[in-house]
């Protein structure tokens, strides 16, 4: 194994399922332990394109690459046979992706065997307090897989959450003049800027009609920011032609701007920048929480509505005092009927004070349970320790 005041070798794999989410979180991690921890991380990505578009700065075509010291691979396919000295401290399984077989052989004939994880999806539900760091032996190989699960309290993996970012945030947020240039980049006016401002990140199945047709009709003006890409028929229906970054219409009182999608980077400062941020499935809903900012969750979509269960256990951790927001968002993601949206928005809007101070407080609760990047190579050296013991 590797010293206890080394940094390991590490490679993650990640499949690209949810266009942004997936890639989204592999890639912070990536880029975390790299530049916090000095981890040698590669990253293998069986979708670059994708990739491309958060991260500007990645070669779709190229089989293998550096990007902001973090070795890039592209992943193609479970046919790729990689030498056994590719292998190496560290092998991290996103979302049980399944690694190559030829992996999987080269890791058992490995001196010393690599740690073996499967970075799980992010729930509040309790079960998985009891199933964080549980081991799963290989059914032939002499190789363990250990499933570490994210969470939001001391018993579970904790939150992606870099170093400095909220000093960042704070500093952002408390200079006016730096959101407005920020949003100018984007023909934001000093006039939009200066009103209730919101971005809209969320899966087609989202009640966008019925969101738009609330702030047409509202006293106050509202600038909402949309990603080039979603939620793209009722965009377009409100714009009356092609919802490509750039495009914009004023229809009442509300105002639609197609965006471009940005670096992760960006996408933070455009959280900071708005007063209210509807995000979707993993990634952005963390950034959101980070945010300090009122938001509402649209969660990935499953099969026998597995996805409510989880949306309430949230709910129950974070809303419990809010009921207005939790009514708006199990309506959002269609786990409750809302008659009047009208009625849940103004009921939400009242009760804004108070999911502000929730957002502030929930924020450093969180983490004060400690960053994943750092909980996640104690639990590796953890693990290297009890092997060497045991030899």
């Amino acid at each position: 194994m590797f010293q206890n005041s080394s940094a390991p070798s590490l490679a993650i794999f990640c499949k690209v399922v949810d266009n942004y989410g997936d890639i989204g979180i592999c890639w912070r991690l990536a880029r975390q332990l790299r530049h916090e921890h000095g981890v040698a991380a590669t990253l293998w990505v069986d979708d670059l394109a994708s990739f491309r578009r958060i991260c500007p700065q990645v070669d779709p075509d190229a089989a293998a690459q550096a990007v902001q010291g973090v070795a890039v691979r592209h992943w193609g396919g479970q046919d790729d046979v990689y030498a056994v000295g590719d292998i190496p401290d560290v092998v991290i399984e996103f979302f049980g992706c399944e690694l190559p077989p030829s992996w999987v052989e080269a890791m058992a004939a490995r001196t010393p065997r690599p740690v073996w994880i499967n970075y799980e999806g992010l729930t509040a539900e309790e079960w998985v307090e009891g199933c964080h760091r549980l081991p799963s032996m290989h059914p032939r190989l002499k190789l363990t897989k250990h499933f570490f699960f994210p969470g939001f309290n001391a018993r579970t993996g904790g939150l992606l959450c870099e170093a400095g970012l909220d000093a960042r945030r704070r500093a952002f947020q408390q200079d006016p003049a730096r959101a407005a240039a920020f949003l100018a980049r984007f023909g934001v006016t000093p006039e939009e800027a200066a009103g209730r401002k919101v971005s809209l990140f969320c899966y087609p199945e989202a009640p966008v009609n019925a969101l738009f047709g609330v702030w047409r009709e509202a006293a106050q003006p509202t600038l909402c920011l949309v990603p080039e890409g979603v939620a793209r028929d009722r965009v377009e229906a409100f714009l009356g032609g092609a919802a490509v970054a750039g495009a914009s219409a004023t229809r009442g009182a509300l105002t639609l701007k197609v965006l471009p999608f940005v670096p992760q980077e960006d996408y933070d400062l455009l959280l900071w920048s708005c007063d209210l941020n509807f995000v979707r499935g993993e990634d952005s809903w963390v950034r959101a929480q980070w945010a300090g900012r009122p938001f509402i969750w649209h969660i990935y979509p499953q099969d026998e509505q597995l996805h409510h269960k989880k949306l309430r256990a949230f709910l129950q951790a974070y809303a419990q005092a809010l009921p207005a927001l939790d009514a708006f968002m199990l309506g959002w993601n269609g786990a409750r009927e809302i008659d009047d949206w009208a009625a849940a928005w103004t009921a939400l809007e009242e009760e804004s004070p108070r999911i502000a101070e929730q957002a502030d407080v929930w924020r450093e609760q969180v983490t004060a349970h400690g960053d994943l990047a750092t909980k996640l190579l104690d639990f590796v050296r953890e693990l290297g320790r009890a092997r060497e013991n045991r030899v």
